[in-house]
């Protein structure tokens, strides 16, 4: 009989010891009592996702996470987000991340203003895009803050941050540096006299909300390829996420898409629904990836106690239903890993390996504790190099 995966991803959870949680981390604090079951059943270690001097970002993280070596396939977090819209790029062309963001004070306040809605979002970046009339640029709404920009035929080789890496730096501290980087400039600029008195801010701000104060671009690239995760290592996957990144990845490697209706990205996601999802699919996919958005936005919120909660969320209405229904399977294997850390201190995400838990067939347990960062440091199971942890998963 075909065996059976479930790789379910907090992203972001993996965090440092917190004040407010009486100087634990997330893990520990939390009521996981699913993932503990996972660890003492099976086993825990530490696994390095991101490669030494690569940016610590969920591209970077994920690829690793899903058995690909950024260093050789890497083009970008734009390229990929794009694989997931479908959006057409010649060789030629430039895709880059789209956020709306908040500014205060000449700082970066919001690397989401305030969450914004898709329609509101989606609805900002049409109406831009229609106003700066530039033929070589090219603007697709996305998902809620997330968009993309494409640039067609000019030269570029500048330096972008990630705007959620820099809450409370100054603008003028990270704005866009190298060849190129006038025309993203001169974008920033002109979305910033296009929203002020935008009518949908006009109203955010009645309501309290951030307004959108600026468009900010970053993670470009050129357009992405990736061999089909099938071909790689004969398994056939679908993914559960609510997020274009992931959704790009999935889709470079050719795994199915599997919709789930509030899924969305954040906090107030359906954790139920994502859960239920993934129980069905394992009878039609060998293997089944479920990712969560909610803990690594917490981490970017600076909000331990949000990033606790979302945590047991995903234990409860996520890997405690998996967990149960894979074991009817006659061969199974669970996976529970971060893809990498956002600590609440810094609301940025960092390189540090990342814990993970790992229960089924083959898997023998060598620490009888709970799963946390701490003790699976302890267990000295140690995964140097991220894009090996996928064979070892599917290994029995």
């Amino acid at each position: 009989m075909t065996a059976k995966y479930a790789l379910i991803i907090p992203d972001g959870a993996a965090d440092n010891p917190q004040e407010i949680l009486g100087g634990k981390t997330v893990f520990q604090a939390a009521d996981i009592p699913n993932m503990d079951k996972i660890a003492r059943q099976g086993r825990q270690g530490i696994v390095h996702t991101v490669p030494k001097g690569m940016s610590p970002g969920s591209d970077v993280a994920m690829m690793s996470l899903l058995g690909y070596d950024p260093k050789t396939n890497y083009t970008g977090r734009a390229p990929i987000e794009a694989a997931a819209q479908e959006i057409p790029l010649s060789a030629e062309d430039w895709v880059f991340r789209c956020n709306l963001v908040t500014m205060a004070d000449e700082k970066m306040a919001d690397h989401s203003a305030g969450h914004i809605s898709t329609k509101e979002g989606s609805e900002l970046i049409r109406q831009f895009s229609q106003a700066i009339k530039n033929d070589n640029v090219r603007f697709y709404p996305g998902v809620g803050y997330r968009h993309l920009c494409v640039i067609s035929g000019v030269e570029l080789d500048v330096v972008a941050c990630p705007p959620h890496d820099y809450i409370g730096q100054k603008i003028s501290k990270i704005m866009p540096k190298g060849k190129g980087a006038d025309l993203l400039k001169q974008l920033t600029a002109q979305s910033q006299q296009f929203f002020e008195d935008h009518p949908i801010n006009k109203v955010r701000r009645d309501l309290g909300e951030n307004p959108v104060s600026s468009i900010w671009l970053w993670g470009q690239g050129r357009r992405a390829f990736l061999e089909k995760f099938s071909a790689r290592y004969g398994k056939n996957g679908a993914a559960i996420t609510a997020v274009d990144l992931v959704r790009g990845l999935a889709k470079l490697v050719g795994f199915d898409l599997i919709e789930v209706p509030g899924a969305t990205g954040y906090l107030d996601t359906n954790f139920v629904g994502k859960g239920e999802a993934a129980i069905d699919a394992l009878d039609k996919y060998d293997l089944v990836l479920v990712h969560v958005e909610a803990t690594d936005e917490a981490g970017h919120n600076g909000n331990p106690l949000q990033k606790k909660k979302a945590l047991e969320n995903i234990d409860k209405f996520i890997v405690g239903p998996v967990y149960e229904a894979i074991q009817t399977f006659d061969r199974w294997r669970i996976l529970v890993m971060p893809d990498h850390p956002t600590p609440c201190e810094i609301r940025a995400h960092v390189g540090q390996p990342v814990p993970f838990a790992i229960a089924g067939t083959g898997i023998i347990n060598v620490l009888d504790k709970p799963f946390h960062e701490f003790n699976s440091f302890e267990s000295g199971f140690e995964v140097a190099r991220g894009a090996d942890m996928m064979e070892y998963f599917l290994k029995l």
